[in-house]
């Protein structure tokens, strides 16, 4: 049967049956290795029965990254949706549910901590939360339910399989995306705030959200109040290693009105005064706007990272009067997947800040932008009306506008596509 929305919470999600597995006392230890997959077909795309589900997602082909709003009780940090889970669908709307009665683990977190994954653990402290409090409970819950029904998370597709490897690989994969689907500022871009007054329009809501991706997304509403998204997905390749293609929902799954959608804030936050779509003659501040101009007033000041370019972030790509991908880790433009999360730290002269991903500082490298380990002597950035600046220029360029898994490098000498790079706080 297909999902609706407005049932989720009627579940008991914490019934997870009597065959449950307890993690033994944890050390620290090492993973396998996820199958490869040379030449990956996207899911939900097959017209006969693919055989390889190590490499090939099914019955579960669409797979949903969901997401919670929760303002009684308040859930979460006030500025941010919450993680939902990630749901594998049969590309038709029906799902299977608690697949492996034998992989039911309970201590998730200990799973977690016992592969040295401690950021992810902080991380789902924080955003990955039970309405009811019970977070380990919930955790238990979306794995068992969703995460043991993905066909390419089996432990017979792993080479020199470690023992509930394909849990901790479940919850990064979700944590990965969530990152790179941030709801609040999407719906901010478009000038939607929670609010206790203000109400909006399905169409509103759906274009804000569709607009970062260019699919529409499945929104649910509980009465007549905004509280959850879908964010759906066809994947080439596994899980763990393959590419996550944006498309539209697999049914008709919505339960929001037409018009009157309330967005509430959460307790404790102010509605912000912005009643109004933000301008795109320059981003905002506080929340990046999906569109750009591409023309930099005159008089534009250079700055330091006050806001933004202040903390973590990701450096969102913008070229033709829209958001296109973000860069990635190692400097390279990225259409698809999930966004890297940079650091940007003020120079101790205050001129400028340098950014640093996880590959390591980032540098202009023969007029080509890199960030790695071997990086010794970081590029000092500005920051020009919002948009990242070098030597006093927001003028990127790339040879083309990279699609799939293609990654492509980008340069600050003139190139056939014109870009420019903006900050989303993270």
């Amino acid at each position: 049967m297909p999902y609706t929305i407005p049932s989720l919470r009627s579940i008991a999600r914490f019934a997870l049956g009597s065959a449950q597995v307890t993690l033994l006392p944890y050390k620290t230890v090492d993973a396998g290795q996820p199958p490869s997959c040379p030449n990956p077909q996207l899911s939900c795309h097959n017209t006969t029965a693919v055989q390889d589900t190590c490499c090939f997602n099914a019955p579960g082909g669409q797979l949903l990254q969901t997401q919670f709003w929760d303002t009684n009780p308040t859930t979460g940090p006030v500025d941010h949706w919450t993680v939902h889970g990630l749901w594998p669908d049969h590309c038709d709307g029906t799902y299977d549910a608690n697949c492996d009665p034998a992989r039911q683990y309970t201590n998730i977190s200990a799973i977690i901590a016992s592969y040295g994954k401690n950021d992810l653990l902080d991380y789902m402290n924080t955003y990955w939360k039970d309405y009811a409090g019970n977070d380990e409970s919930f955790w238990e819950h979306e794995w068992g339910k969703h995460g043991t029904c993905i066909s390419t998370l089996d432990p017979n597709c792993y080479t020199d399989y470690t023992e509930q490897e394909e849990v901790v690989d479940f919850f990064q994969k979700t944590v990965d995306l969530f990152k790179g689907l941030d709801s609040y500022q999407f719906l901010a871009a478009a000038g939607i705030y929670p609010s206790t007054d203000k109400t909006y329009t399905s169409d509103e809501i759906q274009a804000a959200l569709s607009a970062p991706r260019g699919h529409q997304v499945t929104i649910g509403c509980r009465n007549g109040a905004l509280d959850e998204i879908w964010y759906h997905f066809d994947v080439s390749g596994s899980v763990q290693t393959g590419e996550f293609v944006p498309t539209d929902p697999d049914g008709t799954k919505s339960t929001c009105p037409a018009t009157g959608v309330k967005y509430l804030p959460k307790s404790g936050a102010s509605s912000p005064s912005q009643t109004s779509a933000p301008s795109t003659s320059a981003p905002s501040t506080t929340a990046p706007s999906t569109t750009l101009s591409t023309t930099i007033a005159p008089t534009a000041t250079q700055t330091a990272p006050s806001a933004p370019f202040s903390g973590k972030g990701y450096l969102n790509v913008q070229t033709g009067g829209s958001q296109s991908g973000c860069i990635i880790s190692a400097g390279k433009w990225y259409t698809t997947g999930a966004c890297a999360t940079f650091s940007a730290a003020v120079t101790t002269s205050g001129d400028g800040f340098t950014l640093k991903s996880s590959k390591g500082g980032c540098s202009i490298v023969d007029a080509t932008l890199s960030c790695d380990a071997s990086v010794t002597s970081p590029t000092v950035f500005t920051n020009i009306n919002g948009s990242l600046a070098v030597d006093g220029s927001t003028a990127f360029y790339a040879s083309s506008v990279p699609t799939g898994s293609t990654q492509g490098p980008v340069y600050t000498t003139e190139h056939s596509t014109s870009l420019e790079i903006v900050w989303q706080s993270v």
